[in-house]
């Protein structure tokens, strides 16, 4: 019982902490927890859109290089788009080259209607990028305005240790180091929710045009290929030889000698 008593009587001798987060939000009242909350949804949505618009390139990616290897090997487009995944962007441009190819023959003018089928598939490619380009709005918007809106706090809290040294009359540490403290820590929220938006607008920007130029190579190739009456085709990496198995040696007789080289 001594010894729960010392350290009781230790632990109320000790100095509290009255400026760590917490208690500077609590100080900071309505305008402190509107600004929190607002940080925390921003940096919520930041990492949410990085995370799945990185899967969703990942995705795609993966499902061109198993498109390169396999789908030009059809002999036509349209049995080749049998084989696909469905809903992809791939699929999605075949098979609008396909539709925009019966459309083809009912035109006149053989310019007009190659011009309709070029038409066709950029739009089909403009579609495919703006559905990769969801969400990355919402990552410019936070990089822009987080730091502003942490310095709004920055703002107010440096307005409350004015207060509190004209209330005071004196400039002492006490009274203004809860206020300064909260202003700070504002624009500390403000740059930590800032930097990971831009660098992840800067990363996803960069993937989706890498994409983008596969969209364009891959709808050239199936503009040539329906033009040409399936004869122009992009090369196709040789398939993996297959390698045959080696006879397994057949087993020695019991008392017999093996043969001398």
């Amino acid at each position: 019982m001594l010894i729960v008593d010392i350290l009781a009587a230790a632990g109320e001798a000790a100095p509290q902490n009255k400026f760590g987060f917490v208690e500077a939000v609590q100080a900071g009242g309505f305008i402190s927890y509107a600004t929190v909350i607002i940080m925390g949804v921003m940096s919520f949505g930041s990492f949410y859109i990085l995370f799945t618009k990185w899967f969703e390139q990942g995705k795609i990616m993966r499902q061109y290089r198993e498109v390169r290897s396999s789908f030009w090997r059809a002999p036509t487009l349209r049995e080749g788009v049998t084989k696909m995944e469905k809903n992809t962007a791939w699929r999605q441009i075949v098979e609008d080259g396909i539709a925009a190819e019966d459309q083809h023959s009912k035109m006149t003018d053989a310019l007009e209607g190659h011009e309709w089928l070029h038409g066709s598939l950029a739009r089909s490619e403009a579609s495919i990028n703006a559905r990769l380009a969801g969400g990355l709005p919402f990552l410019a918007t936070v990089g822009a305005t987080a730091p502003f809106i942490g310095l709004f706090g920055t703002v107010v809290g440096i307005y409350r240790a004015l207060i509190a040294i004209g209330l005071a009359g004196s400039a002492s540490i006490d009274k203004v180091a809860g206020p300064v403290g909260e202003s700070l820590i504002m624009t500390a929220l403000g740059l930590i929710v800032a930097v990971p938006a831009v660098l992840a607008y800067n990363y996803l920007q960069s993937r989706n045009k890498r994409i983008a130029e596969l969209l364009t190579g891959f709808s050239t190739d199936v503009l040539a290929n329906i033009t040409s009456k399936g004869v122009v085709k992009p090369s196709v990496p040789a398939a993996p030889a297959k390698v045959a198995p080696k006879p397994a040696a057949a087993p020695a007789k019991p008392g017999s000698t093996p043969a001398k080289s």
